[in-house]
């Protein structure tokens, strides 16, 4: 069994910088396909960036040049870092995974919401001032 716990989130000042972190306690292997999901004040749950079993990455339209996703095999662990810090990613950041060995076709659908990942962390807080 995969259990997430995501880490690093914190307040920070519009422009700054963030590095979280998703460790895996459980059963992880580099048979599962990863993401990053987020959810502001009010809005739905959406996609920001997935990694799949190749390290094939992809990224939201709003944090492309901004945000990178990776993964460290030998810990366990995903990354996010997180640039250029706007007001609009002031969110819960949560990450998931799902046990294919690449990243469903349906993701960047926004009615998915990441309906197709079995296993979920219970999120860390982003809060940007300005």
């Amino acid at each position: 069994q995969v259990q997430l716990l995501e880490s690093g989130g914190g307040s920070v000042q519009t422009g700054g910088s963030l590095s979280l972190s998703c460790a895996d306690s459980g059963d992880l292997c580099s048979c599962y396909c990863l993401a990053w999901f987020r959810q502001g004040p009010g809005i739905e749950r959406e996609g920001v960036a997935t990694i799949d079993t190749s390290g094939r990455t992809t990224y939201a339209d709003p944090v492309k040049g901004r945000f990178t996703i990776s993964q460290d095999n030998t810990k366990n662990t995903l990354y996010l870092q997180i640039n250029n810090l706007k007001p609009e990613d002031n969110t819960v950041n949560y990450c998931a995974a799902i046990r294919l060995r690449v990243t469903p076709a349906g993701f960047w659908d926004p009615e998915s919401r990441g309906r197709d990942y079995t296993d979920w962390g219970k999120g860390t807080q982003v809060t940007v001032s300005s």
